[in-house]
């Protein structure tokens, strides 16, 4: 089995330095976005940051009647929009990688 020439590694070297460039400018931009979650038909509402960090939460006066079922929609909202922020990190880092898998990194 032949080894790659220099040519061919320096090639895929680069490759390499333009993915993680890629990876580096995707998490960077990411850490701001913003994402949504809801709960109750909108009657709550929380906003996350591509980091993982809670930014707002609105809540719609006439759940707080039930105080019970208002902590479920808070539960529900949270974390849906937690799982929204990981599943659409992994989609788009997996664009950027070609679906190729790195351990740690999601």
């Amino acid at each position: 089995m032949k080894g790659m020439g220099g040519g061919g590694m320096q090639a895929l070297m680069r490759q390499a330095n333009q993915m993680q460039n890629k990876m580096k400018k995707l998490q960077e931009d990411f850490q701001a976005r913003e994402f949504e979650g809801t709960s109750g038909g909108g009657a709550v509402k929380v906003v996350a940051l591509g980091n993982y960090q809670l930014k707002s939460v609105e809540i719609n006066p006439d759940a707080m009647d039930d105080q019970e079922m208002l902590q479920d929609l808070i539960l529900t909202a949270t974390n849906e929009v937690m799982k929204t922020v990981k599943t659409t990190y992994e989609q788009e880092m997996s664009k950027v990688t070609g679906g190729f898998s790195m351990p740690g990194m999601f």
